[in-house]
């Protein structure tokens, strides 16, 4: 069936239910009532349910995703937020309302009342007693269609499987796949161990401005909007740290905000525009104890969702189980690369590029050289978690320079399966270093760096009131859910991903 063909069922379908919708009205039928009473779920009407004793009475609710329509008596599965549950039905205690069920359709959302029984084909069911119409379907769903043999092989026919189409319509995307309900559910499950994993330990969650006079934190380029009534220019935030900061100078001990960023740049498998970010100081600590805590936490969050540190991807098996491994971002570069970037300049540091295929943009200084070499020849290779530490001072502007290596910053970056997972320093506390680092930036910008920060008067003000070291963390939790959920896209793990226009 080609395009065209399947428009014209799709739209004769479309008119055929809006006529079934004018003949249910005209039979006194309500097809959009206010309410519906439920007192039970169809997985826990199914494991409550024991052989022998006394029939219960239920009330459930839910969408029809199967109908075999017969004469005096019917089958349909309906389906809830826990599970697929059937429904009998008989004229003979449905009376009127059994002729109308003739107009349901797949798709319609109905309520039952009846008891629960086991069929002779050993499914447990609601009888059902009352039936009453919730919602109507005009638009039929793309159904799944599953058929498992004696050996137990399940096969799936005409599976709702365009990416494009289920992130789009990912409403009809969560009704016929149930395997998303639950990437996603788990998605949810991730956000609370993270919340009792940090409010154990008595830090403060807290909300910071989404929509900033200036942008920073990060090196990326913002989304710019205009305030009307303060005749302004505002960002939304690339990131939560300077306002996070500023909270530690007010005398909290630890801060974190689970935020949505955004962040004007490339659409990929790993980046969203819009994201979600955990974020994280806490004073009197530096970027080694750190890195304890972000091994303990996700330690424990991949616990709580499977059950064990191990998480299956694809052919791999990653294992959150601490310690990591911790390396050095150049002794990185000269395992898996061979070759030695310490002291060179940023000439040579080109050069070597240019010899290795590694693309750099002219604005670039050294260190973000020695970046984009690491992410290309050390990255992909980093499967199991490991610590990337002591990264370039030029690309690490609110990082504290490194205690006893020239030229370097205590920072990390934690590394699964290829990917960055989260970002970490020691933080600058020195508001006359941090002015020297974001006046280093104004150049960087002034070559052509869009992604370089900007200069913020007010934060070294506060830095300028003084800020105990502190250690800070970012966690991009959507690339966390991938990682414990085993999905390869980022828009596999956020529920209305970034998508261009339909048109």
């Amino acid at each position: 069936m080609d395009q065209h063909e399947y428009q014209e069922e799709l739209n004769a379908l479309m008119v055929r239910r809006r006529e079934e919708l004018d003949q249910l009205r005209k039979l006194g039928i309500e097809p959009y009532p206010y309410e519906y009473e439920r007192d039970a779920y169809s997985a826990d009407v199914i494991e409550s349910f024991k052989d022998g004793e006394p029939q219960k009475v239920v009330s459930v609710a839910g969408r029809i995703m199967s109908l075999r329509k017969m004469g005096k008596a019917s089958f349909c599965h309906i389906q809830d937020s826990k599970g697929r549950l059937q429904i009998y039905l008989r004229k003979d205690d449905l009376g009127d309302i059994y002729d109308a069920f003739r107009l349901l359709d797949i798709g319609d959302i109905i309520g039952a009342k009846g008891f629960v029984f086991r069929t002779k084909m050993g499914e447990v069911s609601v009888h059902a007693q009352e039936l009453k119409l919730l919602a109507k379907s005009l638009r039929p769903l793309p159904i799944v269609k599953e058929k498992t043999d004696e050996a137990g092989v399940k096969t799936v026919f005409d599976p709702f499987a365009d990416k494009e189409l289920r992130y789009r319509q990912r409403y009809v995307d969560l009704v016929v796949n149930p395997a998303v309900r639950e990437v996603l559910m788990n998605r949810t499950l991730i956000l609370r161990a993270i919340r009792k994993f940090l409010d154990g330990k008595n830090y403060l969650e807290v909300e910071t401005p989404v929509l900033q006079p200036l942008y920073g934190g990060a090196s990326a380029r913002p989304f710019i909007t205009h305030h009307n009534t303060l005749d302004m220019q505002l960002y939304l935030r690339i990131a939560d740290e300077l306002y996070l900061k500023r909270l530690i100078v007010g005398g909290y001990d630890g801060v974190y905000e689970i935020a949505k960023d955004f962040r004007n740049e490339g659409m990929d498998r790993t980046h969203n525009p819009e994201f979600t970010m955990l974020e994280l100081y806490v004073a009197y600590h530096d970027y080694k104890w750190m890195m304890e805590l972000v091994e303990q936490m996700i330690f424990s969050v991949a616990v709580a969702l499977n059950g064990n540190a191990k998480v299956k991807l694809g052919e791999h098996e990653i294992d959150f189980t601490p310690p990591w491994k911790r390396v050095t971002m150049y002794d990185a570069i000269q395992e898996y690369a061979g070759r030695k970037l310490r002291g060179k300049s940023e000439s040579e540091l080109r050069a070597i590029a240019k010899e290795m295929h590694v693309e750099v943009e002219p604005s670039a200084g050294s260190g973000k050289i020695v970046d984009e070499i690491f992410s290309v020849k050390v990255q992909p290779h980093l499967l199991q978690p490991t610590f990337i530490m002591d990264y370039p001072v030029e690309i690490s502007p609110l990082a504290k320079k490194h205690r006893t290596e020239e030229g370097l910053v205590e920072r990390f970056e934690g590394m699964v399966n290829g990917q960055e997972i989260c970002n970490a320093f020691s933080e600058l506390n020195d508001p006359i270093d941090q002015r020297a680092r974001f006046e280093d930036q104004v150049r960087l910008k002034e070559r052509g760096d869009e992604e370089a920060q900007i200069f913020d008067e007010d934060f070294l003000r506060a830095l300028e009131y003084g800020m105990p070291p502190t250690a800070g963390l970012g966690i991009g939790i959507d690339r966390l859910a991938m990682l414990l959920t085993g999905q390869d896209s980022i828009r596999d793990v956020i529920f209305f991903p970034q998508m261009k226009s339909e048109k």
